[in-house]
């Protein structure tokens, strides 16, 4: 069954963010759009890659009015360490959450039973704790966050314009369709 359009599950756990630890749960995350990106594990090879891209581009999603989480299913004490020891980490001002229990690889299916590490999931949350998109894929293929943070805003056209959808491609500010009988055969 797909994740999505559906409530993101009650959880609780928690993250370094900003040199402090912090809790992070469902409740925490409504309000707001979030971004969850799930990585399989601190000081790994590609994961570092990602962090930094995340955080190259942070402003554009705090600009967005989003938040986005890193997981890993690592300790939040790992992630303390991980964000001082690498200098890629190190530029995220994000919260790097833990998930040791794996409460959420598992209840974002993303949990790989036979390593204890999670896929690399992405997932784009409304901030009425309901999940607009999901992408996993396997671990060897790192992401492009701006691809996330297109949809994002996608996600936000379109819940700010009903009846309205983004064609391939669609960028903030470009025009969108009216899906209509009309249109049916002709695009």
């Amino acid at each position: 069954m797909s994740l999505i359009n559906t409530q993101v599950q009650p959880f609780k756990t928690e993250a370094f963010h900003n040199g402090k630890f912090v809790e992070v749960s469902d409740v925490s995350m409504k309000g707001k759009w979030s971004v969850v990106i799930f990585m399989p594990a601190a000081f790994t090879f590609n994961c570092p890659t990602e962090v930094e891209d995340a955080a190259d581009n942070y402003a554009e999603f705090q600009k967005a009015g989003a938040e986005v989480y890193i997981v890993t299913t690592d300790t939040h004490f790992s992630h303390k360490v991980w964000h001082e020891t690498s200098p890629a980490v190190g530029k995220a001002k994000f919260p790097l959450v833990g998930d040791p229990t794996h409460q959420l690889t598992r209840a974002f299916d993303v949990h790989i039973d036979a390593e204890g590490l999670a896929l690399r999931g992405t997932f784009v949350i409304n901030p009425e704790g309901v999940i607009k998109t999901v992408e996993v894929h396997s671990n060897e293929i790192a992401r492009d966050v701006k691809e996330t943070l297109r949809k994002l805003k996608a996600a936000q056209f379109t819940a700010a314009n009903p009846g309205q959808v983004c064609p391939a491609k669609w960028q903030e500010g470009a025009q969108t369709i009216t899906p209509s009988l009309d249109l049916v055969g002709k695009i």
